[in-house]
């Protein structure tokens, strides 16, 4: 089994400046981080351009795993989806600007047409292919159109785009009914990159998907997940993406300490 490196969303640890958490996922031996658009935004808040944030990671020394766009772009119109369309292109040249070959979104949460949706993906496709990145396409489990694994393949296999592809999430899969059983049909080609986090044995609430808890500690089957993805042939980064509110209020060193060492315990080698 090969993997590029476990990287750090910063999600994990959203309560925790950017700069700290870098210096974090460093200390605690992360590989990479994967970094969100809102990081960025938060950044100009403060007065501080986006250079000055890809200069801050590059300082860091860390790899960048895949960078974030701001969702919405699926089905939005008008002047909305000129303002979607420009800040996913400015997206992917911060990913480029950063060695980082993958940016990813989410579905919309909204209803919609497969057709529409398919040709936006065509659209943004061609954005990150000008920026030299891939798109990887997020399901969400809580949202109401593509909220299963089965649904957003069908729209990227309608967009039929090289620059376009899956984003394995383990949280979704499980929340939405799968098992890594449902990874078993998939091409190599079509995964493009992974997150993960556990899902709680108990308490899920429709629509809440801030509850996620490191590998082991709910109830995905993380060797199953990660042997198939293995099997596959995946090499990329695996990104732990846990928001929970009862994590930010710890310790994030420790946190991200724990998330690290449960990772390795759930590898199937």
């Amino acid at each position: 089994m090969s993997l590029e490196g476990l990287a750090l969303h910063t999600w994990t640890l959203d309560t925790t400046p950017l700069d700290e958490v870098l210096r974090i996922a460093r200390r605690t031996g992360w590989d990479a981080v994967e970094l969100r658009r809102i990081d960025f935004a938060r950044a100009a808040e403060r007065g501080r351009a986006a250079e000055a944030v890809l200069d801050l990671v590059r300082r860091s020394g860390l790899a960048v795993s895949c960078v974030g766009v701001e969702l919405g772009w699926m089905f939005a119109d008008g002047a909305e989806r000129r303002r979607l369309l420009a800040a996913f292109a400015e997206s992917c040249r911060w990913a480029a600007a950063l060695g980082c070959a993958t940016v990813m979104s989410p579905v919309d949460r909204g209803r919609g047409e497969t057709r529409r949706a398919a040709a936006s993906i065509r659209e943004v496709a061609d954005l990150a292919a000008a920026s030299g990145v891939r798109l990887a396409l997020e399901f969400n489990s809580q949202a109401e159109e593509f909220n299963t694994l089965a649904r957003v393949r069908e729209v990227i296999g309608e967009a039929a785009h090289p620059h376009c592809g899956l984003l394995v999430d383990s949280y979704h899969l499980q929340r939405s009914g799968g098992t890594p059983a449902l990874l078993e049909p998939l091409a190599p080609e079509e995964i493009v990159y992974v997150q993960y986090s556990d899902v709680p044995a108990m308490g899920l609430e429709p629509g809440k998907i801030a509850d996620r808890l490191p590998p082991g500690a709910g109830i995905v089957p993380f060797r199953d997940f990660f042997r198939v993805l293995a099997a596959k042939g995946y090499d990329g980064y695996w990104s732990y993406e846990a928001p929970n509110p009862a994590a930010w209020a710890r310790d994030p060193e420790t946190v991200a300490r724990e998330a690290l060492a449960t990772t390795w315990a759930q590898l199937p080698f």
